[in-house]
């Protein structure tokens, strides 16, 4: 019998490294980035045509390569950032993987020009395939230009499962996002289809913080800064209002590496508990600078999930750092005494101290309590202290019984809540045939129909009370709402569009470069749900009208939110672009909670509720209402067989 097992060609090998490594554009924008800011560049910049997909090119000014080292690079495992093993647990550099300029030459059509400041020629190599095409002198200024074209050209199934040109730009301003947050003193620009996109000038932190993620957070930052002997915390933590509801803008670099980690951001959270509301997220960027002995990068491939060799210690000094810079923030503005003639005409000001009171106030016993060494300030005790009795006032009469009361409209507020607890559980959206019914058991739900004219009673500004053939029902016009709105939307996207109300003054809406991408995209489905919305310059956009069945105090903040909602929509199942949107938009435009509802409003859900074709469930599967059935409420009182 033959042998059987053979080494595989390096083209071959160079492709199945690919599949790791770049995954789509934007790994590959990643890798070559990093590679220039390791050559030393100050100036960096990023050439994108069809998201990625026809060309990445990037020109820096770094110190480049000799004619050898043009052609090394390219080979499987080459680097000039490991001499042996003992330089993996020093690595301060970005790009050290060593195959990542061998697996993009392998799955696309490479051209790199380089020349040293030396040398008089630098050097001009093709590859494609993993074969070196053509390589010979050229002219060019000191540094690199590296161009990757037609990527996955010769691997049509990976090309395939490329997304959208907006959906891959994305990803491509992402990366190049968390790079340009790392090196601020490095200038970056990045080019789109013949359009600057981005251009961000060398300056501090706090200024390029401002460059990507807006003018408007520039007021809105608060310094961290905590240096030890074993970390060193740096960066800038947003104040309680830039907190948002969806996971916004959050950035950990750990030596200069962007990083996600659910451990390091519960730090964050906990030390915004209590300051921001529940559910909240607030923005930071956070710099974690330690010896790359005590932190292994090399857990993940894409190098974004990391392992320390002391979670707990780099925990608690980040929530320390965080609590610190709020805590500065938080203190109350000192006074200013040159300023403030009331208080320089006081006594205590206006007249110096002599020796006599010096001696008088020495000598009192409020003053020998508080200057006593390793102990607190201790008040001695008296008998004719006040606050003998102080117990007395939080301590109930022991005469005093409770007081028994009925069952009024929180009482029946917090039973329903309960109830509905008992209720919760996974739900599917398919559509279903049965309503919720607590500890009963379930009917088919067309059976519950309200009645027509009943009286409805609004409860806790929440609930939505009304009886029906059979029981009464108590409806949560927030859920109620949402299923209405998704119905309605759902309608209109594969149907006629909903009327837009055009806006008397249209609203200039400016958004970070990586929301403009997202808004862009999403333009043609919003068309269809009755925004109208033009493109106004760079990253700008003019709002001309809103649907007309929904009505904002701002339209410009709830686009905004709209955004961060579909962002960071969650879900087990996969939903498309679209699906997402009209999720989005129903839970957004919803009634809230506390929302006080006239007569005729209340009414119009109830009845458009019940009009829908799946009226018990909420589009996330959460019951719209829960019914209270005679015998059920019997049991409540003891009144039961």
């Amino acid at each position: 019998m033959p042998d059987i097992i053979q080494l595989l060609p390096d083209n071959i090998a160079n492709q199945i490294a690919a599949g790791e490594v770049i995954q789509r554009p934007a790994s590959a924008v990643k890798e070559l980035i990093e590679n220039a800011v390791d050559a030393g560049a100050t100036e960096i910049r990023l050439i994108i045509q069809d998201a990625g997909k026809s060309l990445i090119q990037v020109v820096d000014n770094g110190k480049g390569m000799s004619e050898t080292d043009a052609r090394m690079a390219f080979e499987r495992h080459a680097t000039s950032k490991i001499r042996n093993i003992d330089d993996l647990f020093h690595i301060r550099t970005m790009g050290f993987r060593g195959e990542a300029l061998a697996s993009i030459a392998a799955v696309a059509q490479v051209e790199l020009r380089t020349r040293r400041p030396e040398d008089e020629a630098g050097t001009c190599i093709e590859i494609e395939n993993s074969r070196v095409t053509r390589q010979e002198p050229v002219a060019l200024p000191a540094g690199s230009n590296i161009a990757m074209k037609n990527l996955f050209f010769n691997v049509p199934a990976r090309r395939n499962f490329l997304k959208s040109n907006p959906a891959e730009m994305r990803h491509i301003v992402d990366e190049f996002t968390r790079v340009a947050l790392a090196f601020p003193s490095i200038f970056f620009s990045l080019t789109s289809n013949g359009q600057e996109v981005m251009h961000l000038e060398k300056g501090s932190l706090k200024q390029r913080i401002v460059q990507i993620l807006g003018n408007s957070v520039s007021s809105k930052l608060v310094s961290v800064q905590e240096n030890t002997d074993y970390v060193n915390i740096y960066g800038f933590v947003g104040k309680p209002e830039t907190a948002k509801k969806t996971r916004g803008d959050q950035y950990f670099l750990v030596n200069n590496r962007f990083i996600r980690s659910a451990y390091l951001n519960h730090a964050v959270m906990s030390a915004y508990k209590d300051i921001i509301p529940a559910e909240s997220f607030p923005l930071y960027v956070l710099f974690i600078d330690l010896n790359p002995e005590l932190v292994d990068i090399n857990v993940h491939p894409t190098k974004q999930e990391i392992k320390f060799e002391d979670e707990k210690i780099i925990y608690a000094f980040v929530q320390a750092a965080v609590k610190h810079a709020l805590a500065q923030f938080s203190i109350t503005p000192t006074l200013d005494f040159d300023l403030d003639p009331s208080i320089q005409n006081l006594e205590a000001v206006s007249k110096p101290v002599n020796d006599e009171k010096k001696a008088e106030v020495a000598s009192s016993s409020l003053y020998q309590t508080f200057s006593k060494k390793n102990q607190a300030h201790i008040i001695e005790p008296t008998n004719k202290s006040e606050l003998r009795h102080w117990k007395d006032f939080y301590e109930a009469p022991k005469e005093q019984q409770p007081i028994q009361r009925g069952l009024g409209e929180q009482d029946l507020g917090a039973l329903a809540g309960s109830i509905q607890k008992k209720t919760e559980g996974p739900q599917t959206t398919e559509p279903a045939a049965r309503a919720v019914d607590p500890l009963l058991g379930s009917l088919p739900a067309k059976t519950i129909i309200p009645l027509e004219n009943a009286p409805l009673q609004q409860l806790l500004k929440t609930y939505i009370s009304t009886p029906t053939n059979r029981s009464f029902i108590l409806i949560h016009q927030q859920a109620a709402h949402e299923r209405i709105l998704y119905e309605r939307y759902k309608a209109a996207s594969h149907g006629k569009r909903i009327p837009c109300q055009k806006s008397l003054f249209p609203a200039t809406l400016s958004l970070s470069t990586p929301d403009a991408i997202l808004l862009t995209e999403l333009l043609p489905d919003l068309n269809q749900l009755g925004y109208e919305i033009e493109p106004f310059g760079k990253d700008s956009f003019i709002i001309q009208g809103t649907p007309a069945d929904t009505s904002h105090g701002d339209d410009k903040a709830a686009l905004e939110n709209l955004l961060e909602q579909f962002k960071h929509f969650t879900s087990e199942i996969r939903f498309s672009k679209r699906e997402k949107l009209i999720r989005t938009m129903a839970r957004q435009e919803a009634v809230r909670p506390d929302t006080p509802l006239s007569d005729k409003e209340m009414r119009v859900i109830v009845d458009d509720l019940f009009a829908c074709a799946q009226h018990n469930v909420t589009p996330g599967g959460d019951p719209t209402f829960i019914e209270f059935k005679p015998d059920y409420m019997e049991k409540l009182f003891g009144r039961g067989h």
